[in-house]
């Protein structure tokens, strides 16, 4: 369950990260708004873990609508594709 508090708790920063814990963040507020978020650690690995599977998926679902609108290629254009790619890079 998330904690909401108000910023002018962080006078008594202690008091607040205290409240902290994994699946739990705390919320501040600024004139009653939520202004800023306050999150464990392994919450903010699980977040980056989450915002980097969405990218990845929707770089996917990019290559399948390619795929679909200007024609899939066979293995071995694909494997020569990559290839030359590592040749120019050298």
């Amino acid at each position: 369950m998330p904690v909401i508090a108000p910023v002018s708790e962080l006078r008594n920063y202690g008091n607040v990260l205290e409240k902290v814990k994994a699946g739990s963040p705390v919320y501040l507020t600024r004139n009653g708004h939520g202004a800023y978020s306050i999150r464990d650690m392994k919450d903010e690995e699980h977040f980056q873990k989450a915002e980097a599977m969405i990218q990845l998926f929707c770089e996917l679902n990019a290559g399948i609508r390619s795929a679909e609108e200007e024609g899939w290629i066979s293995e071995e254009e694909m494997r020569e594709h990559f290839h030359r790619r590592r040749e120019e890079a050298k």
